[in-house]
C-alpha cells in the first residue's frame, strides 16, 4: 500500500511492509516538487488555412443503418469526419458533394466518395469559430491506390503552374 504525504517544499512517499505478520511503515524523501500549476507548452495547435483530400469509406459507416435513413447519415458522418480530420466544429458541406451522396437514391449510397477537405479563415467577425471547414467532392475514376493528399494552393486554383503545350 503506498500513500503520498504533501508538504509545500517536498512530497514523501510512505511505504507500508509486511515481514512476517508485522507491519513497517517508512517515510522517505520521493521527489522535490513545487506546488502550483504547471503552464503547459505550445498549447492547441494552430488553425493555419489547408487543404487535403480524403477518401471517406461511407459503407463501413452506413453498416446496420435502416434504409430511410442512410443518405441523411451519410451526410452527417461526412460532416463528422471533417471536423475529426480538421479540428473544426464549424463544417460546411458543398451542394456537388450532396448531390453525389444523394445520387442513387436515399438508401442506396455510394461506397466510397473522395472529398477535398478546406480548412479556411471565417470572414465574420460576429462568427464564433476563427476557421470553418469547406468539403468538396472530387470525382475520381477509382478509388485504388488513393492516398491522403495535402493540395497546394496553386493546383486548387486551377492547375496554372503546370504548363500546357506552347506554340
Amino acid at each position: 500500500a503506498q500513500a503520498i504525504l504533501a508538504e509545500p517544499a517536498l512530497v514523501f512517499l510512505a511505504v507500508a511492509t509486511s515481514v512476517r505478520g508485522l507491519l513497517r511503515v517508512s517515510l522517505g524523501p520521493f521527489v522535490p516538487v513545487a506546488m502550483g500549476k504547471v503552464a503547459k507548452k505550445g498549447g492547441r495547435k494552430s488553425q493555419e488555412p489547408v487543404t487535403r483530400d480524403y477518401t471517406i469509406h461511407l459503407h463501413k459507416l452506413l453498416h446496420k443503418i435502416q434504409f430511410k435513413k442512410r443518405a441523411p447519415r451519410a451526410i452527417r458522418e461526412i460532416r463528422k469526419f471533417a471536423a475529426k480530420a480538421m479540428t473544426t466544429k464549424d463544417v460546411r458541406i458543398d451542394t456537388k458533394l450532396n448531390k453525389f451522396v444523394w445520387s442513387n437514391g436515399v438508401r442506396n449510397v455510394p461506397t466510397r466518395v473522395r472529398v477535398r477537405m478546406s480548412r479556411k479563415r471565417n470572414e465574420d467577425e460576429e462568427a464564433k469559430e476563427k476557421t470553418f471547414t469547406l468539403v468538396q467532392h472530387v470525382p475520381v475514376e477509382s478509388f485504388k491506390n488513393l492516398q491522403t493528399e495535402t493540395v497546394r494552393d496553386d493546383e486548387i486554383l486551377g492547375n496554372r503552374g503546370k504548363g500546357g503545350a506552347s506554340t
